[in-house]
């Protein structure tokens, strides 16, 4: 027989709060036409995208997550000393140690919560949503901070027309905290690997290191560009459309529940045209808010999902209580989709 107490934490977890920060500065398609030869029509039609938001330097990683932190924190009606984990999800922290986590931890007065950071790419809040839920049944926290942060600006090509038009900044944040019943749905969750150079990092981090110019893409000007993300856009839309409308089929019938009981679905913001076709392949009935943040927003990565739900629930197109259907999709190939209550 083990010796082992077994743990004790809340019988269901739930989203408490949500908040976001978009950086001031907004980005129009004109600018990235300055770098790219292509036009508002072809980037509207394209992705759906008409602006985006770039960071400033003092908009760092800590602090969008700082503020978007700060009101979920107050939208949960809860005080940081009571956060007792911080997950943070971000491919565009440039230190490889320390995590960013124990940062924000700190500048929100969290106090001593474990905090650490995860790398699952757009997909990353389904994949910090799922640990944090993991963390309150558990018992191991009572209520955990999740974060989903990138600067994308900084990994952007502007001279690549098939990526330059796409990716934008921000943080979304949620507090996860105790429920009576269940208010987030079984995660439907994985990897597909073998697709892993559809979307990557142009260069890795050594090969700037070692600075062998041969290894290494050049500007126009003949200077050495910094990596940045690339991807086979046909391939990737081709498995987006007809895999992940699939996943999203899964979490549904996973949470016991169909796309006539859902209320709001809150896709992964990389791209209209995906979103509009995972709509048709789900049958999803008129009755149900569709999150459209992509259009002023960008591609936001792991910042995109709690970015969407924050408007949406800030504009009235969504209310507390309502079904929603999340699922991020992207680098890796990594997916998570599941059901939730929105706070």
């Amino acid at each position: 027989m083990s010796k082992i107490k077994p743990s004790k934490g809340a019988p269901y977890a739930r989203i408490m709060g949500v908040g976001g920060y978009r950086p001031t500065r907004v980005v129009p398609n004109e600018v990235i036409l300055e770098t790219i030869d292509s036009s508002d029509e072809w980037i509207r039609s394209r992705s759906g995208i008409a602006t985006r938001h770039w960071a400033s330097d003092e908009e760092t990683v800590a602090a969008m997550s700082v503020e978007a932190s700060g009101k979920a924190i107050a939208d949960a009606g809860i005080t940081p000393e009571q956060i007792g984990a911080v997950v943070v999800s971000t491919v565009s922290h440039f230190k490889q140690t320390p995590a960013i986590a124990t940062e924000i931890a700190d500048k929100i007065g969290a106090g001593k919560p474990a905090a650490f950071d995860i790398s699952a790419g757009c997909a990353g809040f389904g994949y910090g949503l799922t640990l944090a839920k993991g963390m309150i049944t558990d018992g191991s926290a009572e209520y955990v901070l999740v974060i989903g942060v990138e600067r994308l600006s900084d990994l952007t090509d502007l001279e690549d027309r098939a990526t330059a038009f796409l990716f934008g900044d921000g943080a979304g944040a949620v507090i996860v905290g105790p429920a009576k019943e269940p208010q987030i749905g079984p995660t439907v969750w994985g990897s597909e690997g073998d697709k892993s150079e559809t979307i990557k990092q142009t260069v890795s981090w050594n090969d700037l290191h070692v600075g062998d110019v041969s290894k290494l893409p050049l500007d126009s000007k003949g200077n050495i560009k910094f990596p940045a993300i690339t991807q086979e856009g046909q391939a990737v839309f081709r498995w987006a459309v007809f895999e992940m409308a699939k996943v999203a089929q899964q979490a549904l019938d996973a949470a016991g529940i169909t796309a006539d009981d859902l209320d709001v679905f809150i896709p992964h913001q990389a791209n209209e045209r995906i979103i509009d076709s995972m709509v048709k392949t789900l049958k999803l009935p008129e009755h149900v808010t569709v999150a459209r943040d992509v259009r002023t927003t960008g591609n936001t990565s792991a910042a995109s999902i709690p970015l969407a739900m924050e408007r949406l629930l800030a504009t009235g197109e969504a209310k507390s209580g309502d079904t929603a259907l999340v699922i991020g999709f992207g680098a890796g190939l990594v997916y998570a989709a599941t059901v939730v209550t929105l706070p």
